[in-house]
């Protein structure tokens, strides 16, 4: 009988929950939301226990229902106009040298929330312009020209949009989103401020074909993606898709290496890797 290959995902315990226990404590004070609480990461032990979190702004509530994502959809509030400086105070609190902040998808702004990002990193870099910031933003859908003529007027240190799967599974993984759109936005704002890095990730695991990922690879590099990551799907719930396939380690190395030989100045591969995760070891020969 046929064995069946298996391999294990391991998560480090946290060995200080006093640590967690601040972070979480941190966040409420200030009425911040934290991606790795809203999505479900399997990595927020570690990270919280280094002192580290992904800040979610524009609040926890997202215009879309993507089928893999477990941030809660519906009608979001207005932007709290607090949130910048609050943010800026949680930083300096939890004692941060580099930021990462993403948001929800608000398809209900004219903008797209292009705006809040601009001055969440006024007012961290007001506070202290050493710590460096990287913005993992949304596909700004039908906003693109406003939100990059936006977000070029006062940049980050990182700019990340994640174009997550291959363009054959879009409308099942991300209905509502653009598979070129995306690459455009990538693009076109390394055409305007080409000094800035330009970052991407991609999830495996939802039925796509290896081929499929390197031709995303050649994609993103084409449209001037400097840096890359890929990590595996994990299912938040049966409530979401499932799982098609656990990609094995030696996967993840092969696409490394064709991702290096690609030309990408830094590439993380592997099942527990996500965009923002050791985003400051990502980035230290970018920065």
């Amino acid at each position: 009988m046929r064995k069946k290959n298996f391999y294990s995902l391991k998560i480090k315990l946290p060995y200080d929950f006093k640590k967690i226990i601040n972070i979480k404590s941190i966040l409420r004070k200030y009425n911040l939301n934290s991606v790795c609480e809203e999505a479900s990461c399997p990595n927020l032990t570690e990270c919280f226990n280094n002192n580290t979190a992904t800040f979610m702004i524009l609040g926890s509530i997202c215009t879309r229902k993507c089928p893999f994502c477990n941030i809660k959809y519906g009608k979001p509030f207005k932007p709290s106009l607090d949130e910048p400086k609050n943010l800026a105070k949680a930083i300096k609190k939890i004692g941060l040298k580099y930021v990462v902040i993403t948001s929800v998808d608000r398809d209900d702004l004219y903008d797209g929330g292009a705006q809040q990002f601009v001055n969440c990193i006024k007012a961290i870099k007001k506070y202290n312009y050493k710590i460096k910031v990287e913005i993992l933003v949304p596909d700004f859908r039908g906003k693109i020209k406003n939100a990059l003529k936006i977000l070029s007027s006062y940049t980050p240190d990182i700019f990340n949009h994640n174009i997550e799967s291959v363009p054959r599974l879009y409308k099942k993984i991300k209905p509502g989103s653009n598979y070129k759109k995306s690459l455009y936005l990538l693009k076109k704002f390394k055409d305007i401020c080409p000094n800035i890095p330009t970052k991407s990730g991609i999830m495996v695991g939802l039925g796509e074909t290896f081929n499929e990922i390197v031709n995303v690879l050649h994609d993103l590099y084409k449209n001037k993606v400097t840096m890359l990551t890929v990590g595996q799907y994990l299912q938040p719930s049966k409530n979401h898709l499932n799982i098609h396939k656990f990609w094995s380690i030696e996967e993840f190395n092969k696409i490394k290496n064709i991702a290096n030989n690609i030309g990408f100045k830094s590439v993380f591969c592997g099942p527990l890797i996500r965009s923002s995760y050791h985003a400051n070891l990502q980035s230290l020969k970018i920065i």
